[in-house]
């Protein structure tokens, strides 16, 4: 039986074709489904009363359903193909999307994320990377490294986009119209850009054990450790706005900050490629995590000018860049690519689940130490003792014969 990389050989036409469907729809897909609400928050809880934690705890509910419906998504991917299950999940988001922006009350509000968690899973990062991963075969970094630089622009793109819009509308017109937009783009480019042959794979067709290679040390240990990490790079991202605020700042610019986030998470990961070409697994983890607590640091530490925050938002971006690359290839570097779809799945849901925390867990953090500085000091610390523990557990690791680091 071929691997999952053998599923079916593309002409050059095709990849192209792939590549523009899938980074298309990241860039809205992340817009509308994450990178808004951070922007949004002040006013809608401004409008309705919720209080920040409680508005974050709704976001961050679907998050987590998304970790957890990501596994089973994962065996979907598998079965179906990418065609059929991001489509399906473009079709959920945008009703999902209508019932956030039409919420009466917190609970209903709380139950459109929930459904909008099942969404998520069948189209953002992980779903995506299965595709790449399969099509593309060896040359799967350069098709990952392409579609998270694109999908990197998402907060670039929508962060400005939305805060325009609410300058205009209020939260929930601004949250219509980005749903609208979602639809008209995201269903289509999914049905018609992915329309290719997909041969399923099974866990009776494959030579790879998931399970044996899940219940390592290793792979639960990685997973945790990364979920940890993406907590923290996370938290110190989505509530960049907040901190602005509280130093001052406005809105807009706080805005502007995420955004330049985007901008880093595009050099980040376009450096990645030469970085993996360069150094192996257990060089790269140190090298991208060190650099994304020192962010963190700088955040907590400096205030001021705009020109330097600018700097230090770009510089998360760049180290949270690199990390998606870092977690987005680690299953296929350690265990190969014949049951990615499985493998990434479970792989990624404790990493989905720490950026499902972030938001909410970052308030929470910040109103218990007495504010958003307090807290970036705090991810840091988290941060340095997860590292430890990954190199610890680095000692002695080899990567899979077939891996191929190579931009192709």
């Amino acid at each position: 039986m071929p691997h999952a990389a053998e599923t079916h050989q593309p002409s050059k036409g095709e990849l192209r074709r792939i590549l523009i469907a899938i980074c298309t729809t990241q860039i809205v897909s992340w817009g509308v489904l994450y990178y808004a609400f951070p922007v949004m928050l002040d006013a809608i809880t401004a409008d309705t009363g919720w209080s920040a934690t409680s508005a974050s705890a709704a976001f961050s509910t679907g998050l987590i359903v998304s970790a957890l419906i990501g596994v089973p998504t994962g065996w979907l991917l598998e079965r179906y193909g990418p065609r059929v299950v991001m489509t399906a999940g473009s079709a959920l988001a945008a009703p999902c999307a209508v019932l956030i922006a039409l919420a009466p009350n917190i609970a209903v509000f709380t139950i459109g994320w929930l459904l909008a968690g099942l969404a998520m899973a069948a189209t953002l990062y992980t779903a995506a990377f299965t595709a790449i991963t399969s099509w593309f075969g060896a040359q799967r970094l350069r098709g990952i490294t392409m579609v998270t630089l694109v999908g990197g622009l998402s907060s670039t793109v929508f962060a400005p986009i939305t805060s325009f819009l609410m300058d205009h509308l209020t939260w929930r017109e601004t949250f219509l119209v980005l749903a609208g937009v979602l639809a008209v783009i995201t269903i289509p480019t999914h049905w018609f850009g992915l329309a290719l042959p997909w041969r399923p794979v099974t866990r009776h067709s494959s030579q790879v054990d998931v399970r044996s290679v899940v219940r390592t040390v290793r792979f639960g240990g990685f997973a945790l450790g990364m979920a940890v990490m993406i907590f923290c790079g996370f938290a110190a991202a989505m509530l960049i706005v907040a901190l602005s605020i509280e130093r001052g700042y406005s809105r807009t610019f706080g805005a502007v900050l995420l955004g330049l986030v985007g901008v880093g998470l595009v050099i980040g990961r376009g450096s990645y490629v030469r970085l993996a070409g360069r150094l192996p697994v257990r060089t790269r983890i140190p090298v991208v995590y060190i650099c994304t607590i020192t962010a963190i640091v700088l955040l907590a530490v400096v205030s001021g000018p705009v020109g330097l925050l600018a700097v230090i938002a770009t510089l998360l971006g760049m180290t949270r860049g690199a990390g998606t690359l870092l977690q987005a290839s680690f299953v296929a570097d350690m265990w190969g690519t014949e049951r990615y779809g499985a493998l990434n799945g479970i792989f990624s849901a404790p990493m989905t689940i720490g950026m499902a925390l972030a938001p909410f867990g970052g308030t929470a953090i910040a109103e218990a130490v007495g504010g958003y500085s307090q807290m970036m000091l705090v991810l840091a610390g988290i941060g340095v003792i997860t590292l430890v523990a990954m190199m610890l557990l680095a000692r002695g690791m080899t990567e899979h014969s077939s891996v191929t680091s190579s931009p192709g």
